[in-house]
């Protein structure tokens, strides 16, 4: 099998429609896909009708959370497969996020037009469409205004975590993340835990106390891990029991990254669908 299990649509910050992915999907030689948008599980229904017959289609989502590190407030990306989106206690924190990524969103784009950026809230509203306002919504508006060249150069220049327009999201807490995952019947992976500044924090002690409260797995293949990042994730999950993951984090023109760039095995995907309720199964060929 190949297998991505972490790409993103337009119903977050993804530049494909559901039905583009999974045309990409096929012709990046891909049998399985996993969409996980941010906090949202907006794209599930088209995907799974835009699916073709020969894919099987992983439904899921990527949660904005933080965890509180000696050295500060650290966010940590958490996937979550094959939950039961009608969860209600899941429902109730997936609006709560979604209310606060506008309401974030809007405040960036207040900053940047109080320094003089020439942008506008009905620009990025309007580039975000149906999704949650995202940084990557505005960098396209920077894009269009000339700005930079590319979503990637707008967060170097403009939408940087230590920059002087940045805005904190309302993460949930990332243990608490795990335990909803985990309820809602869904199979919590950590994503990416050496990108960026969860890798200050995700730690084998931390990734022993998230095995102990319910994590399941981690993405330990992705394009921001180097191979020593790599080894290391897969020397810690082995005596954890947890699961290695491998994803592209396609995003579609948002990123230089291509589907299908980083892949998963059959048995990581066999062991989260082993680890799940079954209320949200897989779609496709021998599901």
């Amino acid at each position: 099998m190949t297998i991505d299990l972490h790409t993103h649509t337009a119903f977050s910050d993804g530049t494909d429609s559901p039905a583009q992915l999974m045309s990409a999907a096929v012709a990046a030689g891909l049998d399985t896909v996993a969409i996980t948008d941010h906090d949202t599980t907006e794209g599930w229904a088209p995907a799974a009708a835009a699916r073709p017959e020969q894919m099987v289609l992983v439904r899921g989502a990527e949660f904005s959370t933080h965890y509180r590190h000696e050295s500060g407030r650290v966010s940590v990306h958490l996937l979550g497969y094959l939950f039961d989106p009608a969860a209600p206690v899941l429902l109730a924190e997936v609006a709560r996020l979604q209310d606060d990524r506008l309401h974030r969103g809007m405040a960036i784009v207040d900053r940047l037009i109080a320094g003089g950026v020439p942008i506008s809230r009905q620009q990025v509203l309007e580039i975000a469409g149906d999704a949650p306002v995202g940084r990557p919504h505005i960098g396209r508006a920077l894009m269009a205004a000339g700005l930079v060249n590319s979503v990637t150069e707008a967060f170097e220049v403009y939408l940087a975590g230590n920059g002087p327009y940045y805005v904190d999201k309302a993460d949930t807490e990332l243990f608490d993340a795990v335990a909803l995952v985990r309820a809602a019947g869904g199979v919590p992976v950590l994503a990416h835990p050496r990108s960026r500044s969860a890798a200050r924090a995700t730690d084998a002690a931390l990734l022993g106390r998230l095995a102990d409260a319910g994590l399941a797995g981690v993405e330990a293949d992705h394009p921001d891990h180097d191979a020593a990042a790599r080894a290391e994730l897969r020397a810690i999950a082995g005596p954890l029991g947890l699961i290695v993951t491998g994803s592209s984090d396609y995003h579609g023109t948002n990123k230089a990254i291509r589907i299908g760039q980083e892949r998963s095995t059959a048995e990581a995907l066999a062991a989260i669908v082993a680890a799940s309720s079954g209320t949200t199964g897989l779609l496709g060929p021998g599901a």
